[in-house]
């Protein structure tokens, strides 16, 4: 019974290999690649990264102020959030609303404005992930891309659980051993590939098991579904992670009469006493359109006026209290709700939304990756763990030497056939 599954498990592990071997080795190279997207990009734009003070003792500008220059220097671009890094050196980050939306670096002390750069670096970055998702397809052929990289990738997921099996040795002694777990340098041909093939096989598989089947959902709906019916939740009418879980509304105590909101620049300073270990923190600002604010002269960042409408208030907060159509609804006061991401964060990709009361500062409540259900806890560990970003650099480090592994596996893979159908070749 043993010597047929061996061999019924070797067959399907040669043929699945052989079908899917060309398209499984193209997105073990992408998905190298795609390992360390963030941080190449962040490499190629090193320059425009870093922002020098004008002077020892120069301070940066308030941000409505930025915000202000911002929407002067760019009439048709609508900043929808600002994000402050922890590191002084860091530009400001402006960036508009929705997917593609433009985003700018902002000098925070003369308020410059720079387009993200490296566009060589994107522009790979982008066919990386065009041949890693749907194999260079665009446009109405992504969906047959989508199913040939979705197939294949189950292929790899099967050799690589027939493959731990198949290297599992009848004699556990260290010469039995060493050929199939260390890379012998001395060896050519067919013995050499074997090798390679059982060496790197052993160490890599648990790391690709994890990324084929964290690819699943991600390929497929049934994936994505079969995640939310383990956890016993309902799965998402869409692709993906759902919206996180609504939350009982936050009351706050109404203010004094004539009691104005905190301006962005007083909310972010009490965030970072608050929230202590912060690395950035992004401030979502109003809204406006850019009719209004080419009239709007004398306004600031946040559509205020220059002499004092905090940013992250509305039109209809800063009218009087007579004015106010929530006062005239009975309305509370809602609360200001920044993102906030950690150094000590727990899976390294986790942000925090923390809901502030406008008025006073206050930290009302923080709403954290361990607060959403189960399956979308796990759905966002697995979208991540694929590219190892959930663990860190580390996680990063051990995918990308995983999907060049592949590379070596897929080749020996191949040539193991070849000369098993060609005896003749050495």
């Amino acid at each position: 019974m043993k010597t047929f599954l061996r061999s019924a498990l070797f067959w399907t592990h040669l043929a699945a290999g052989v079908i899917a071997g060309v398209v499984i080795a193209i997105m073990s190279f992408t998905g190298a690649a795609l390992a360390f997207e963030k941080e190449l990009i962040a490499w190629a734009e090193r320059d425009i990264r870093r922002v020098a003070p004008p002077a020892p003792d120069a301070a940066p500008l308030p941000l409505d102020e930025l915000v202000r220059r911002a929407r002067e220097a760019k009439p048709d671009f609508n900043p929808a959030s600002i994000a402050i890094d922890a590191d002084p050196s860091a530009p400001r980050t402006l960036a508009g609303a929705g997917r593609g939306a433009p985003v700018y670096y902002q000098n925070h002390y003369t308020g410059e404005l720079v387009p993200r750069g490296a566009p060589r670096m994107r522009a790979f970055m982008r066919t990386m992930f065009v041949w890693h998702r749907w194999l260079g397809f665009e446009g109405d052929k992504r969906a047959a891309g989508k199913a040939v990289t979705g197939a294949c990738n189950l292929a790899f997921a099967v050799l690589a659980v027939s493959g731990l099996y198949l290297w599992w040795p009848r004699n556990w002694t260290w010469k039995g051993l060493r050929p199939s777990t260390i890379i012998l340098a001395n060896l050519r041909g067919r013995a050499r590939d074997w090798n390679w093939h059982n060496a790197l096989g052993f160490w890599t598989a648990p790391v690709l098991i994890v990324l084929t089947l964290t690819a699943v959902p991600i390929s497929y709906a049934w994936g994505n579904k079969l995640v939310y019916t383990l956890f016993g939740e309902e799965a998402p009418t869409r692709p993906g992670p759902p919206p996180a879980p609504e939350k009982p509304p936050l009351v706050i105590t109404p203010p004094a009469p004539g009691a104005r909101p905190l301006n962005a620049d007083a909310l972010v300073a009490r965030a970072q006493v608050q929230l202590d270990g912060w690395e950035q923190i992004t401030f979502r600002l109003p809204s406006e359109a850019p009719q209004t604010r080419r009239g709007a002269a004398g306004q600031s960042a946040a559509g205020q006026p220059a002499s004092g409408r905090p940013a992250g208030e509305s039109r209809a907060q800063a009218r009087p209290p007579r004015e106010r159509p929530d006062a005239k609804a009975g309305a509370a006061p809602r609360p200001v709700t920044l993102t906030v991401r950690e150094a000590a964060r727990w899976p390294r990709i986790a942000t925090v939304q923390a809901h502030f009361d406008p008025y006073t500062g206050d930290l009302l409540r923080r709403d954290e990756f361990g607060d959403n259900p189960p399956a979308r806890r796990f759905r966002i560990w697995t979208r991540f763990l694929h590219t190892g970003e959930a663990l860190g650099w580390p996680g990063q480090l051990v995918a990308g030497l995983a999907s060049l592994a592949a590379l070596v596996l897929c080749y020996t893979g191949l040539a193991l056939t070849w000369r098993r159908f060609r005896p003749t070749t050495r």
